[in-house]
């Protein structure tokens, strides 16, 4: 591993061989991210059925994973910038591998918890190693495509995880299914560790004369709190669609289980082509946070439209399924915007700190929206979800102004 005493910026132009091969590792590890997120709640129906688990202990299950990689994740990048990306990234799939293997292997709710508690763990240093992968080893002017393809692996991880999850449970066991889980992240850490020159970062020698507390300068910088605020909000709608949308869909217009669950899965496609799209976008336009904002606004509208009810059950689904391409065309400008307030030497902390706003999202959601349901006021889940994506675009400006000063 070298050492700088500055974290580089991305080199201007390598061979784009080169930049592709460092853009499918960095994706396929993301991907592996991403289907974690998946490993518990796709088998809450088996988990119920085997051991009577109520709704309640499985929902705490995941919120057990997000408050550990939240906090993992703000820590990590302390960690990524001191060591590098690459040994903080293969530590991270042997502890998906030993939460596989744990799963297959429980017997009561306290086993569960220890999965819940190592797979978040394991999640917790994903996009501060990414990114500082993807800044220092990608061409600056690839950078845009780059966090495109950083964030269509993502949702393609979570694709992947309810077809090789729930098909091998159906042929086989769950038990079995964890198993071959754990098989696929020991490959995935194989290959990267055959390919780990590509993954090779530099980190940051600190100064002898260094005052002490300097690594916790950034946290002094408004800009990193304006970024994690947007991520917070934003996440907060996406995490309503994971979570609520089928029933959403079925409580307002009578929807099949069938209809809702393909909604959500248009959803998230949409989201795919979306940030495909974005990378172009990301790639030409300069001003990032602009773009951002306009995606968040344009998905608000549309999620206040399905709260109206005028769209009627079919028009409803499209709008939904819609709005995955709204906010994923602002996906690698969101990337590129945190890049752009990112000082140099503190890619990993930034990010670190920043994203885990992504997984504080994620844990506030279904306590909010979920006690709206409740109560049966479900358009008022709608334009309150709208109401939440329209606050991601102020802090979107937000971030855009202290940039650009």
């Amino acid at each position: 591993m070298n050492t700088a005493t500055l974290t580089p910026d991305a080199p201007e132009l390598v061979a784009l061989k080169q930049d592709a091969k460092v853009i499918g590792l960095v994706g396929l590890a993301h991907a592996s991210s991403h289907f974690a997120h998946l490993l518990l709640p796709l088998m809450f129906p088996v988990f119920i059925r085997e051991f009577g688990f109520s709704y309640s202990e499985l929902g705490f299950l995941m919120s057990v994973f997000f408050v550990v990689s939240g906090i993992g994740q703000a820590s990590a990048g302390f960690v990524v910038d001191r060591f590098g990306a690459r040994p903080v990234l293969f530590a991270s799939l042997l502890l998906f591998v030993l939460a596989c293997v744990l799963a297959s292997l429980v017997t009561g709710y306290t086993g569960l918890l220890a999965v819940a508690a190592l797979a978040g763990l394991g999640n917790a240093p994903f996009h501060p190693v990414d990114f500082t992968i993807l800044n220092q080893r990608v061409s600056a002017p690839r950078l845009g495509h780059a966090f495109s393809a950083h964030g269509l692996t993502g949702n393609l991880g979570w694709a992947a995880a309810p077809v090789f999850l729930v098909g091998i449970t159906t042929l086989l066991s769950w038990r079995t299914a964890y198993l071959a889980a754990a098989v696929m992240y020991a490959v995935i850490l194989l290959l990267l560790l055959v390919q780990r020159d590509q993954l090779r970062t530099e980190v940051l020698v600190r100064a002898a004369d260094q005052p002490k507390g300097q690594d916790m300068a950034f946290l002094r910088m408004p800009v990193v709190w304006w970024c994690f605020a947007f991520f917070m909000l934003s996440t907060m709608t996406l995490a309503l669609v994971q979570n609520y949308a089928v029933s959403l869909l079925k409580a307002l217009h009578g929807v099949s289980y069938e209809m809702a669950t393909l909604t959500l899965t248009g959803y998230m496609l949409c989201a795919a082509v979306g940030i495909f799209v974005g990378g172009f976008v990301a790639a030409r336009q300069a001003n990032s946070d602009r773009v951002v904002a306009a995606c968040m606004a344009a998905g608000a509208v549309l999620l206040a439209l399905c709260a109206t009810g005028w769209l009627g059950a079919t028009g409803t689904m499209v709008a939904l399924a819609s709005t995955g391409f709204a906010i994923g065309i602002g996906g690698p400008s969101r990337d590129m915007m945190v890049k752009k307030a990112t000082p140099k030497g503190a890619t990993g902390r930034v990010y670190g700190t920043v994203y885990s706003g992504f997984d504080v999202g994620f844990a506030i959601s279904p306590l909010l929206f979920g006690a709206l349901m409740d109560r049966g006021w479900f358009s008022s889940t709608f334009y309150v979800a709208a109401t939440v994506l329209l606050l991601s675009v102020f802090t979107a400006l937000g971030v855009g102004r202290r940039i650009h000063r």
